[in-house]
């Protein structure tokens, strides 16, 4: 059986990578070594990847949830070499969400684009 909280957090991985109007190849990639590491199946990726631009962000309950999805949100951003304004706007969207200042936020997106 599928984790809820584990397919929520790739469900907010997969809007966050169509948030620039286009999912790229490179990101597919990303996605798709993602979903096979948390045992989601091909076909459930590619209805997701079918829908992504359907999702509406889900809020993590806890806080250590909240920053590894920020985080995994922002290695996903950057895995095609490049920040789309459009990823960093849903970034910064979804860090005021999850309970962290703007600042806060861009902090973590500065960390790890020093990690890059």
């Amino acid at each position: 059986m599928l984790d809820p909280i584990r397919l929520e957090h790739f469900r907010n991985l997969v809007s966050l990578s169509a948030a620039d109007g286009k999912i790229k190849e490179v990101e597919r990639i990303a996605l798709a070594k993602i979903a096979y590491e948390r045992g989601i199946p091909l076909e459930r990726l590619n209805v997701m990847l079918t829908k992504a631009n359907e999702y509406v962000y889900l809020v993590p309950q806890n806080t250590d949830e909240r920053e590894r999805q920020l985080e995994e949100m922002i290695s996903l951003a950057w895995v095609d070499g490049e920040f789309a304004p459009a990823e960093r706007e849903l970034i910064k969207m979804v860090g005021a969400k999850l309970g962290f200042s703007e600042s806060a936020t861009e902090k973590i997106i500065a960390a790890h684009k020093h990690e890059e």
